[in-house]
């Protein structure tokens, strides 16, 4: 990396500058940076006036230079070439490279963020950390993933801190291997993402630009960690010789490590059997004749956050440590270097096969790892990306990271090791998913049990806990049923109201409602609020309640989620009962105009599956809807529908009259078009979890409702779908305070 190369851009239109950016000087007139610093979103077009300045401002004082555009190819590629009017000669060439393997390279770059305003002026930022190249994926335009070694706090004004970093050139090893784009909200300004060198250095345009202006083509070096640069890091020079230079003198806490590792490693042959066998598996390129000593082992073990972990999977493989003596060296080695903050609790390899395996079971269900992690480790306090109730996969290794430096606060047998939190919640998930996935994660947590010392039967109560909670997990232990309905005498917008407590093990009890007078939707929408909170009082369980409402088929189209109790006390002002409940729609009327309605639902739920037909304009009619739900999709559970209101309201009928238990559309939707304001709900995404998907868009559809235009109604009928037929029930008492005066 060249400071004399460092370029700060400034873009706007002929008014004023609209963008701050960094670039770096590829060649006498070219500078590489991120494309969206010099090309105006809105527009998709180059920004009219761009300069540049180039050079450190401690070895310049260069007047900015007019640049142009010559090469931006598109978005995913985040990536651009200016031309500048006047060149700029720096002795000296650009090396390219490209990382390779498994283990994290060390990078630096130089940028102009936001960060560093003081009186008006931007400062350099000095950017290192690590560049860990199994974070990216196969595709050649996966983004690199930065991890910050300083990085800025939130700023009070909401602004991005990183804002201006954008077109910073990424260097590992002295090469450029990529651009940096955007950081990462999630990681709270300690990652940065950078689109690869390897994902536009061989396109033709950048190549003959290249060749053009610099007499030259762009030759990616594979990047990789070696290991005599991780020993020798009192110098700045990697040496590749067969010994490792003379160990530095060794930290107090990298002193803590020596004793256990002696103990275990006394036999110089074991050491280095065991060191190659460690390096390897770290994906540092060595030479064949490497062989450490103990004490030289000791700089790699406090450098590589997992390489302490990996040590002792070799170790733990062999008979050495399987006598009580050796087993608790090593049990004590691994609590040391947790203590001491310098070991991850997973091995490399551990650590990918965890990762690969839930990465799958999340994308299957988002919502899973959350609810297995506020069941097993009710008293631990949990990482932030798992407190919502869905995670996504881009926030697993974030999660997964996070409860490695945890333990739970489970009893354990005396004299062994606290089990720690990420095997307690691995056990949940595997209780809580298909037997397949489910084995091989217990497979898992067994062996890195075994290698930590947890006792057998520390892992077993767990175990036999989590098999527990997800046997009673799917019943919900009670849910409020609400019946909306009209007389014909009734003043239109005005309701009648019956609430009942549905729970699994007793009979529907009548709650405190409203029977003598029609109700408006407000007063409808407090009455179910009052007996829903005095539920939940008596329930003492945490969770979002489950209200079905009962209508006729004209009510199916009533905004019921959208009805607002108002303010419940001088504090709060009360919002909509879809955002407040997972609140469900239920027609008992179409089952006494269909005969067989309620076998065809049963049916459906027995024997049905969870894959959605979703309905467009190309099986939009009534009479096609119904010949797919009575052949091809006879045993459907869920429909998808779209379309006109008028279209969707027949279709509707047909699908509930058909049996179809669970129907999800949006009210707002007026045209086939509209079809993709669902998206965000995953219409066709793991059925179980689709109420609470819906209560958390409706949430946010109250809070901002123009980002979030659709307004879905659900119909959720159970397997027993007229849970009060056949019940003599008396008319609920009247709710004191609602009566008129």
């Amino acid at each position: 990396m060249d400071q004399r190369r460092l370029a700060l851009i400034r873009s706007g239109g002929v008014d004023k500058y609209r963008c701050v950016g960094t670039g770096y000087l590829i060649a006498p007139r070219l500078v590489l940076t991120a494309r969206h610093v010099v090309v105006d979103k809105s527009s998709g077009e180059p920004w009219s006036k761009i300069n540049v300045q180039v050079g450190h401002p401690r070895d310049s004082d260069a007047s900015p230079r007019r640049a142009t555009v010559l090469w931006a190819p598109d978005q995913d590629r985040d990536v651009a070439l200016l031309r500048l009017g006047d060149p700029v000669e720096v002795s000296g060439t650009v090396q390219w490279g490209r990382p390779v393997g498994s283990a994290p390279l060390r990078y630096e770059a130089l940028g102009y963020p936001l960060a560093t305003v003081k009186e008006g002026q931007r400062s350099v930022e000095h950017l290192r950390g690590v560049l860990p190249p199994l974070a990216g994926g196969a595709d050649a335009r996966d983004l690199y993933v930065l991890d910050q070694d300083p990085a800025p706090g939130k700023r009070a004004d909401g602004k991005q801190a990183w804002s201006g970093a954008s077109g910073s050139a990424v260097f590992c090893e002295g090469h450029l291997v990529g651009v940096v784009i955007h950081d990462d909200d999630a990681f709270e300004n300690r990652r940065l993402h950078a689109c690869p060198v390897r994902s536009f250095a061989d396109d033709p345009q950048f190549v003959d630009l290249l060749q053009k202006y610099g007499d030259c083509s762009p030759r990616l070096i594979d990047i990789s960690a070696a290991l005599s640069s991780k020993l020798s890091a009192h110098s700045g020079e990697a040496v590749l010789s067969g010994r490792p230079p003379a160990p530095r003198t060794l930290t107090q806490a990298e002193e803590d490590l020596l004793r256990p590792l002696w103990a275990l490693l006394e036999d110089p042959s074991l050491c280095v059997a065991h060191a190659r066998t460690l390096v390897q598996r770290l994906g540092l390129s060595v030479p064949d004749d490497y062989s450490p000593s103990v004490p030289e082992l000791v700089p790699l073990l406090s450098e590589h956050p997992r390489a302490l972990a990996t040590l002792s999977e070799s170790l733990a493989s062999t008979s050495g440590v399987k006598n009580r003596v050796a087993r608790a060296e090593l049990t004590g080695l691994l609590a040391r270097g947790r203590a001491l903050g310098s070991s991850a609790l997973l091995s490399v390899g551990e650590h990918e096969r965890l990762m690969a395996e839930l990465r799958g079971i999340v994308e299957d269900d988002p919502a899973v790892v959350p609810r297995a992690a506020l069941s097993a480790l009710r008293f631990t306090p949990l990482p932030e990306v798992l407190c919502p109730v869905r995670l996504s996969t881009a926030d697993l290794e974030c999660a997964v990271e996070g409860l490695e430096a945890l333990s739970d606060s489970a009893p354990v047998p005396d004299g062994t090791p606290q089990v720690p939190a990420l095997l307690h919640l691995v056990e949940y998930v595997a209780a809580a998913v298909d037997e397949r996935k489910g084995a091989t994660l217990r497979e898992w947590n067994n062996r890195v049990a075994e290698r930590l010392g947890i006792h057998p039967s520390a892992l077993a109560e767990r175990r036999s806990d989590a098999g527990r909670w997800a046997a009673h997990r799917p019943a919900s232990a009670s849910r409020v049923l609400v019946e909306a309905s009209c007389d014909d005498d009734d003043q239109e917008g005005r309701y009648r109201c019956k609430v009942w407590l549905l729970r699994t093990d007793s009979p529907p009890a009548p709650l405190p409602s409203v029977t003598d007078r029609p109700l408006t939707a407000e007063e409808v929408a407090r009455a179910v609020r009052d007996a829903v909170h005095g539920v939940q009082s008596s329930d003492g369980k945490d969770h979002v309640p489950l209200v079905s409402v009962v209508v006729d088929r004209a009510g199916l189209h009533l905004p019921v989620d959208e009805w607002n109790p108002g303010p419940e006390n001088m504090f709060d002002q009360g919002v909509p009962l879809g955002a407040e409940f997972q609140l469900t729609l239920s027609c008992p009327e179409m089952s006494a105009l269909v005969r067989n309605r309620e076998d065809a639902q049963r049916r459906r739920w027995q024997n049905g599956h969870g894959t959605p037909l979703v309905i467009d304009g190309d099986c939009g009619t009534e009479q096609q809807v119904a010949l797919l739900l009575k052949t091809s999709h006879r045993n459907t559970r869920q429909v998808v529908l779209h379309g006109p209101p008028g279209q969707r309201a027949r279709l509707l009928d047909v699908c509930l009259a058909l049996g179809v238990p669970v129907v999800l559309w949006d009210r707002a939707a007026q045209t086939y078009e509209h079809a993709s304001q669902l998206d965000p709900l995953q219409p066709t995404g793991p059925m179980a979890d689709l109420p609470e998907r819906v209560w958390s868009y409706r949430g946010s559809a109250y809070g901002d409702p123009v980002r979030h235009p659709a307004r879905p109604s659900l119909v959720w009928e159970d397997m027993d779908p007229s849970p009060l037929s056949g019940l003599q029930l008396l008319d609920p008492a009247p709710l004191e305070g609602t009566a008129p005066s």
